[in-house]
Formats: C-alpha cells, structure tokens, sequence
C-alpha cells in the first residue's frame, strides 16, 4: 500500500488557508460597504434637514437662524445664535413650534408642519437650530 505523498497532505491544509484568506477578505468588504451605507445615509439626512429648513424655515428665521428678514423682524424671531435665546429654548417646545405651529392669541405667528414633516425630520430640525448656537 502506498503512503500518501506529503504535498498531498498539505494541499488542505493551503486549501484551508486560502479559503480562510477569501472568508477574511469578504468580511472586510461587507464591512466597508455597510460603512459606506451608512455615510451615505449621514449625509443624505444631512441635506434633508439643510433642505428642509431652506424650504419650510429661512423666510422668516433666515439661513443662518439670526431671523433678520423681512417677515422675521416683522414678528420678532429670536436670534437661534445667540446662546441666551438657545438656553431659554427647550427642545420639547421647540418640537411643539415645528409640529403645531406658534399662534399669539387669535393671530398664527408661525404655521405648523407636523402634517409636512416627519417626527425624525422635525427632530432633525431640532439639532439643526440648536447647532446655531455660538
């Protein structure tokens, strides 16, 4: 009977090991890709919230939160850069505003957006007038 050569027995154990190295390097590649997914994601939300306050928000409080428009003077919009402004805002009620709207008495200060805007956009809104904050 004929003993078994010794490359023959090795030829597993490489076999193991390169399936070993492709195993490892598929790992890698699934993990990078859920990372990309995920920045990708980051930023799409990014310029969703930037898009929605654009379109919804900067007629009055303008584009940098400052409310120095024409219709935010008018009313009288806080300035969201001013840290005394940002620590009187709660952000419950800031949600509130965004969602129900700001009314003094009979008059509609500011319209609501809770049937517009999704709870995660709003709460987007959110972050995004608290990041105005000197």
């Amino acid at each position: 009977m004929p003993l078994p050569s010794i490359t023959g027995r090795q030829k597993p154990s490489k076999q193991i090991e390169l399936n070993k190295n492709k195993s490892t390097g598929m790992k890698k590649l699934i993990v990078i890709g859920v990372a990309l997914l995920i920045v990708g994601a980051v930023s799409v939300r990014a310029a969703d919230v930037k898009e929605n306050w654009e379109k919804n928000c900067t007629k009055c409080h303008g584009p940098d939160g400052k409310g120095k428009t024409k219709m935010g003077e008018k009313i009288g919009i806080k300035d969201y850069t001013d840290a005394k402004v940002q620590e009187a805002l709660k952000d419950d009620a800031i949600t509130k505003a965004i969602k129900d709207g700001v009314k003094d008495g009979d008059k509609t200060k500011m319209k609501g957006f809770g049937d517009v805007l999704s709870d995660d956009e709003i709460k987007a809104l959110v972050k995004y007038v608290r990041d105005f904050k000197k």
